[in-house]
């Protein structure tokens, strides 16, 4: 089984991996537009521009990619190190080559924010760093020394020193921006899609178990009338031996191990029927079927269904899906794990609404996460931290998230709330005040609710019916 761990999610772990005939391509994309800058400098506005000194940069931009390409396969794909290194190289060429052609003066000077851009978008935080102080150094060292740009006329092209300042002090806010803006864009994508695959990895999982239990308990179904045959076969064998024969224990002994067959495929078999009332069950089931595996962890778990008295005719019947019991299942999990003593689990219904919350009587929800809860590899702090309260998990916010993300397919409505306010921090032992998950789904078609009511237990059916 799929074992999604947060260290499977650990990007340190897999790598920040970038293929290095992308960086190879932008670099010929830059390499003609610079050849192509100088010859309009020189061909439409007559600048005199140091062909040896630009023609040195951009020369040895065209060797780097002509060694890349001859020495590395197309398929080459750069550790977070080496991409690092290719970026230096790339905003020192171009540094370079706007310091022979006016420096910050030239009108291109802002391209030197491409690399820091494409860094916060492909490498770590630590990576962009490195290359965004490249930048800021390089830019502050040809805002100072550079070549001017002369026309053949011998007139030096110069803004005025206020202007010269301000476009240096533009192009590193530029670099901080950009590349600050870009990195925590690319974080919050990368972030989403490892949470994404998490989500379909736990869907899967639960649908493996699900399919699984369907396939024992057809087996146990099949098996039965066998089972029942060596039992009955064994009793009438044992009847006419004689006690205490060694003929006599071997019989005794088959029909035990055929009473032992029967009920080892009956408790495999118990969530697995697939039969019309596991394709659709009342609300009630569905959501003891989805505590149960938290029952005996050392909490009470109070399910309340409807008003008191509340018949099961009168309760809804729904789909019986993995997105819904998985989902309910880690929301009941999360309580219990940070619950003091008790979790309460209540289910109530309107003609327009089917609505389910998870209470708990522990510390609730810290004030400033609240309106983040959902989100994937949720931090508490800077540093991930272990609570003692559940040693086994780093608090990432995943479990949450997929959560959220399966009841959410389902049509279903997520609210996070605190019982009691203001916060305190501190638990509420016996009292259903601290966190508060509210689900709420649509009643009506299209929805979590069955189409139609079926009986409690529907006939037998192939798989392939």
């Amino acid at each position: 089984m799929t074992d999604a761990t947060p260290s499977l999610f650990d990007s340190a772990r897999t790598g920040r991996l970038v293929r290095l005939r992308t960086l190879n391509i932008l670099r010929w994309v830059a390499i003609a537009g610079q050849i192509a800058a100088i010859a309009a400098g020189q061909r439409l506005f007559d600048l005199q521009i140091e062909l040896g000194l630009a023609a040195m940069a951009i020369g040895g931009s065209i060797i780097v990619n002509v060694v890349f390409a001859f020495v590395f396969p197309e398929s080459k794909r750069l550790n977070e190190r080496e991409a690092t290194a290719v970026l230096v190289f790339d905003t020192v060429q171009l540094g370079f080559l706007l310091g022979v052609t006016g420096g910050l003066d030239n009108p291109f000077a802002l391209l030197i924010v491409a690399p820091v851009t494409v860094a916060a978008t492909a490498l770590s935080m630590g990576a962009t760093l490195v290359i965004g102080t490249v930048a800021v150094a390089i830019v502050t060292l040809i805002a100072w020394v550079h070549l001017p740009l002369v026309t053949t006329s011998g007139v030096t092209i110069a803004p005025p020193m206020m202007l010269a300042l301000g476009h240096w002090v533009a192009i590193l806010t530029a670099i901080g921006f950009v590349g600050l803006y870009t990195r925590q864009v690319s974080a919050e994508i990368q972030s989403m899609r490892q949470g994404l695959l998490a989500t379909q990895m736990a869907l899967a999982r639960e649908q493996k178990l699900t399919d699984l239990g369907g396939v024992v308990a057809a087996a146990a179904h099949e098996l039965g009338t066998p089972l029942a045959t060596i039992k009955l076969v064994s009793s009438e064998m044992l009847d006419d031996l004689d006690p205490g024969s060694d003929m006599a224990e071997d019989a005794a002994l088959i029909r035990d191990q055929a009473d032992r067959c029967r009920d080892i495929l009956r408790s495999m078999g118990r969530a697995g029927k697939d039969d019309l009332h596991l394709r659709q069950a009342l609300i009630s089931a569905v959501v003891v079927e989805a505590a149960d595996p938290h029952q005996g962890r050392g909490k009470d778990i109070v399910l309340t269904t409807g008003k008191p008295g509340t018949l099961p005719d009168e309760q809804p019947m729904v789909l019986r899906r993995p997105e819904v019991i998985h989902g309910l299942r880690n929301l009941i999990q999360n309580a219990v794990d940070f619950a003091a003593t008790t979790v309460w689990v209540e289910t109530c219904w309107t003609d327009t609404a089917l609505t389910l919350r998870v209470i708990d009587d522990g510390t609730g929800y810290p004030p400033h996460l609240l309106g983040r809860i959902g989100d994937p590899f949720l931090r508490r702090g800077r540093k991930a931290e272990r609570d003692t309260r559940r040693p086994e998990y780093e608090g990432m916010g995943l479990g949450l998230f997929i959560a959220k993300t399966l009841l959410e397919r389902t049509g279903a409505e997520l609210n996070f709330a605190n019982g009691a306010n203001p916060y305190t921090g501190e638990p509420h032992p016996g009292e259903p005040s601290g966190a508060i998950v509210a689900v709420r789904w649509p009643r009506g078609p299209g929805g979590i609710e069955a189409a139609e009511r079926t009986p409690a237990l529907g006939e037998n059916l192939r798989f392939d019916d």
